[in-house]
């Protein structure tokens, strides 16, 4: 049982007791040393306080607990972070904690102590479909689900993964906590990225990664500069809060920090009807066939509404998403999970979004009729 520190792995670890199984907790010491109400505090899920209400956990309901060094792992992770803004690009390092990391060195921790199975306090579930593939499955209580952040777990992880909140909510889970005693009843849920000190992630990344700071200008759709900065990196698509006033309110369209540019236009500005995925992960239904296009309800952030979708498998397994109606802030970086029937049929990483989706994305193959997999 990946033991967090808080509420929600504590109440699955009770509920996998309660169910006479054999439980190992284990806590994944990721480096992150801070604590307080940013990163490592309340609102992340791995500082020092974490560690001592995971153990506290594990002691109240008597199962073995241990601590597990994976800063290597987590560190990479943190690379990767800080080299996709220095592209322009959002990225959710979450996806990749979860599959390398909590599905991932946390697996290979498992073995090695006998474990047969990973257990979190994600909101999702999983079943097996009747042809033997492992289904990742939206939580009963959709406001909570997790499966976007889980979507890049193999056949593999998903056939040993245990998610004992897939089927309560929220609200419940809370109330179980506070009956079996536990003090992290009641803790704030975790909402930052736990590496993120209080300063901020544009300080973060100006830190690591000091020589891609260039200062540049703000361009408003015409082409005019309309102020400065002193540094896009750190600045995403959709982004309003720190832009100058220019009549009515402006976002962040296009982001290039290698030159400082920050593109910035009204809201009709940023509606796209066209994208491209890559790194895709089919979990449904195996990869499909160049020239396949699938109709889905497809979602580009983390508990943003759900929007229809026409999906085109392209060569070398890249989607070119294409949606009836206009979609907001469309961003480069950010994970794009398509569903069909409530279960995750794939999910990756946006590439590229507009004119820019229609830059070598002929697929090649025969299609076949949309809806054929919902």
């Amino acid at each position: 049982m990946a033991l967090s520190g808080g509420v929600d792995s504590a109440v699955a670890a009770a509920r996998l007791v309660a169910a006479g199984e054999d439980v190992l907790a284990v806590h994944l010491r990721t480096g992150v040393t801070h604590d307080g109400e940013s990163a490592g505090g309340a609102r992340s899920c791995c500082g020092a306080d974490d560690a001592r209400d995971a153990r506290a956990v594990a002691a109240t309901l008597g199962i073995p607990f241990y601590v597990v060094d994976v800063a290597e792992s987590f560190g990479r992770i943190i690379d990767d972070f800080v080299a996709s803004y220095a592209r322009g690009h959002t990225p959710i390092p979450c996806v990749a904690c979860n599959s390398d990391v909590k599905f991932g060195r946390l697996r290979e921790i498992a073995a090695g102590l006998g474990a047969e199975t990973i257990a979190t306090g994600h909101y999702a579930r999983t079943a097996q479909g009747s042809g033997g593939r492992w289904r990742l499955l939206l939580a009963a209580d959709e406001r909570k689900d997790q499966t976007y952040m889980l979507h890049q777990l193999s056949q593999a992880q998903l056939a040993s993964a245990r998610f004992p909140l897939g089927d309560v909510v929220k609200d419940d889970v809370r109330l179980e906590a506070r009956a079996l005693g536990f003090g992290v009843a009641d803790k704030p849920d975790s909402q930052e990225l736990c590496f993120i000190p209080a300063t901020g992630h544009k300080a973060f990344l100006r830190e690591r990664a000091p020589e891609h700071v260039v200062a540049g200008a703000f361009v408003a759709e015409d082409g005019t500069s309309v102020g400065t900065h002193d540094g896009a990196l750190g600045y995403t698509i959709g982004q309003r809060k720190g832009l100058p006033a220019v009549g009515e309110p402006r976002y962040v369209r296009h982001v290039d920090p290698a030159t400082g540019r920050v593109e910035i236009a009204a809201r009709r500005g940023l509606l796209e009807s066209t994208a491209v995925a890559d790194h895709m992960n089919w979990i449904d239904v195996p990869q499909p066939a160049a020239g396949t296009r699938l109709d889905a309800l497809v979602r580009h952030r983390h508990a943003a509404p759900l929007h229809a979708a026409q999906l085109q498998v392209l060569a070398g397994g890249r989607v070119r998403v294409e949606y009836p109606e206009p979609v907001f802030a469309l961003t480069p970086g950010q994970s794009l999970v398509a569903y069909a029937g409530g279960a995750v049929l794939c999910g990756g990483t946006l590439a590229a979004v507009g004119a820019d989706a229609d830059i070598g994305a002929s697929p090649t193959g025969d299609a076949i009729a949309g809806g054929d997999l919902t």
